[in-house]
């Protein structure tokens, strides 16, 4: 009886489905974690190699009869000719299938292998240099002269190729062949190497005529130095030293001005100087010298010093070092008379060989070239070399005449309305004074007060007269340095120092005041000091807090009031000892002038932290930095300083970031430190509070509503 699936195909299939569908589905692997034995790939392929069975192994083939020889060449062949087919320009696979030709003994299609790789890529000369090593390998001569001739006559260019074959003809024996190769390649004008080993060649049989033939025709191709050189050695290594000669002298007629033309005067004297001929040698060196243009004989002057040192005198080996030094520098000047580091060069080489009229006329035509522009970044290097021609004539030649008219025309030059130089005024300044010429001096430095005032010049004119004691005339001088320059800090500070030193303390004064009423100053925290540490040195206190206080009037900077409240504190030391209360009272004294120093120091610091919290709450370094002072001053007050004053006001260090901006916006974030004091906190918390409050009355409304 047929069921329902077998009458219905349709159910049949969907039950199948419905089979299919409800198949297990394979065990997922949950445990992840690696093994404690790790196996590597390798370590899989090398054991299934070895345990495979032998069914299972690629089998050997054994040929036992010459049909399964055919049959095996055959199917090599097709293999060959396949791959051939495929890529035909891969020459490996020529080269893999000529050998495997060869070594089945086949060499007619071994050679025919290699004819047919040669007509795909003849320009290729490996293959030839492979195809003649199998003929020659098999002892094939004459194919392999075949191969050779062929592979030269088309690839002339290929030095290897005509080496291999003239070495496969000289194995042989065959010379003459040899040669007539040679004679083939050298028609093709090949480069050096290639007519040097011809000679070797000639020269390994003793044909030293036809070595000397090739040489000709070798310097006719290449006609260098290096192979004029090589020639001149042939001879002397033959013993002929009269063809030597010539040699040389033929090259020094054509080369003399070639760029490499040193080498060939270096290797001519060295020659004759072997050869026992100084005098020509010297002769040599000395033509040299004068033709070869001297940024190219640094190798030539030096063998020509040595060789003076060897064979000549004292006057020769000097005259030589000096006149090669010279050669070079008036090479240099001529090319650019405003190279002046060329001119000291030369300058301090006539100086050393103590010739004075040389030297001078070296100077003189130094000095000659002026800087074309008035632009004193031009005069910088010039203006040394007069300092130079001034000392020289003073301390060398003992001129002094000659000295004072070097410093006047100098003088003379220099345009002042434009620059000037403090250094050469000095300079003449003090030759004078060197020569007892006090009014000679001071007429100089008048001079250039007037004419180009600068500081240099003000400090040394004040300088010299305070050494002379001439104190009116210091104070004539500060007053005209204080006249050009009334911003300069330091000429104030100096003024007031040589009024002080004169225990003129109301002298003193007045200048700080007028000082410091300047609209401009270059320093004035410098001032400001010089004229506090003034009046602390006068053990004027009160006149020094009014200074501090005029001081806070034009600046709140926190150096001011760290050194304020530091004068404060430093004052106590003071006030105790001048007291005059007898001995059993001096301590107790001295302790109640510590209090109220210490109480005066601490209104400083309080005004100071009201500041930065009232007028400049930006400033939260400088506020936490005055805290951390006042702390430490707390510390080294001992047992009269309160600490905790200090430390309840202290901030707490927070590291916050903030957002770099730039012109096209912003490129990242910046890590700084920040500054959170207590009473910030507690406005902190206030507000946080605050906002609960608020947060939670709309709670209670919400909930209502």
């Amino acid at each position: 009886m047929a069921s329902a699936k077998d009458s219905d195909p349709m159910l049949g299939y969907l039950t199948r489905k419905e089979t299919e569908v409800k198949l297990p589905r394979p065990t997922r692997v949950k445990n992840k974690t690696p093994a404690s034995i790790q196996i590597t790939a390798e370590q899989i392929l090398r054991e299934a190699r070895e345990r495979q069975e032998a069914e299972i192994r690629p089998p050997k083939q054994k040929i036992t009869d010459s049909t399964e020889l055919a049959d095996y060449r055959l199917r090599k062949r097709k293999e060959f000719e396949d791959l051939i087919r495929r890529i035909r320009w891969n020459k490996s696979v020529w080269i893999k299938y000529a050998k495997w030709e060869e070594s089945q003994k086949d060499f007619n299609r071994a050679r025919s292998v290699w004819e047919r790789a040669l007509e795909v890529d003849y320009r290729d000369h490996t293959t030839w240099l492979k195809y003649a090593d199998f003929e020659m390998k098999n002892k094939s001569i004459n194919h392999a002269r075949n191969v050779w001739d062929r592979a030269v006559t088309l690839l002339p260019r290929v030095d290897q190729l005509w080496y291999k074959y003239i070495h496969m003809e000289e194995m042989l024996g065959n010379v003459a062949g040899a040669r007539q190769i040679y004679e083939r390649w050298m028609g093709w004008v090949p480069d050096q190497q290639g007519w040097l080993s011809y000679i070797k060649f000639e020269l390994r049989y003793n044909e030293i005529e036809r070595a000397r033939a090739i040489y000709e025709r070798f310097l006719t191709e290449h006609p260098k130095v290096s192979a004029w050189i090589r020639y001149a050695k042939f001879e002397v290594k033959n013993g002929e030293i009269d063809r030597a000669r010539q040699c040389y002298e033929r090259a020094v007629d054509k080369l003399a001005d070639d760029d490499e033309a040193e080498q060939l005067f270096v290797a001519f004297a060295e020659f004759e100087e072997r050869c026992k001929e100084t005098e020509r040698a010297r002769a040599i060196y000395k033509f040299a010298l004068d033709h070869i243009p001297k940024g190219r004989a640094e190798d030539l002057y030096r063998k020509f010093v040595a060789f003076e040192k060897q064979y000549g005198d004292k006057e020769g080996i000097e005259d030589a070092i000096v006149g090669k030094r010279r050669f070079q520098y008036e090479d240099e000047v001529r090319k650019n008379p405003l190279n002046y580091d060329a001119w000291f060069d030369y300058i301090r080489l006539e100086e050393s060989v103590g010739n004075k009229e040389r030297t001078r006329e070296v100077y003189e035509r130094s000095i000659a070239n002026v800087p074309p522009a008035e632009e004193k970044r031009y005069w910088q290097r010039y203006i040394y070399l007069w300092i130079n021609y001034a000392l020289y004539e003073e301390l060398d030649a003992q001129d002094m005449e000659r000295t004072r008219d070097v410093y006047r025309e100098c003088l003379k030059l220099i345009p002042h309305e434009k620059f000037s130089f403090a250094k050469i005024w000095l300079l003449a300044a003090q030759f004078e004074i060197r020569q007892l010429n006090l009014k000679g001096a001071r007429l100089i430095l008048g001079n250039a007060i007037g004419k180009a005032p600068k500081d240099k010049i003000f400090k040394k004119y004040i300088e010299i007269e305070l050494q002379l004691g001439n104190i009116d005339r210091c104070r004539t001088l500060y007053e005209k340095y204080l006249q050009w320059s009334p911003e300069n800090c330091y000429a104030w500070s100096k003024f007031a120092e040589l009024e002080k030193s004169l225990s003129e303390t109301e002298r003193a004064r007045a200048i700080f005041e007028l000082a410091i009423d300047q609209p401009a100053l270059d320093m004035p925290e410098l001032l400001w000091k010089a004229y506090i540490d003034f009046e602390i040195s006068e053990n004027e206190f009160e006149r020094t807090r009014t200074l501090y206080e005029r001081l806070l009037d034009r600046t709140k900077h926190l150096k001011v009031w760290i050194s304020y409240a530091k004068f404060e504190a430093s004052a106590v030391e003071e006030n105790g000892q001048g007291s005059d209360l007898p001995e059993d009272d001096v301590q107790e004294y001295i302790r109640e002038q510590q209090e109220q120093c210490i109480q005066r120091a601490r209104r400083v610091f309080e005004r100071a932290l009201n500041y930065y919290r009232t007028s400049a709450p930006d400033l939260k370094e400088e506020r936490a930095m005055l805290l951390e002072e006042w702390f430490n001053m707390e510390n080294n007050f001992g047992d009269l300083g309160d600490v905790s004053l200090v430390r309840v006001k202290l901030p707490k260090k927070l590291k916050k970031r903030r957002q770099m901006e730039a012109e096209d916006g912003p490129i990242g974030y910046e890590e700084y430190i920040d500054y959170l004091f207590p009473e910030e906190t507690q406005t902190t918390n206030l507000k946080i509070l605050e906002a609960a409050y608020k947060w939670k009355k709309q709670k209670i409304v919400s909930d209502e509503d």
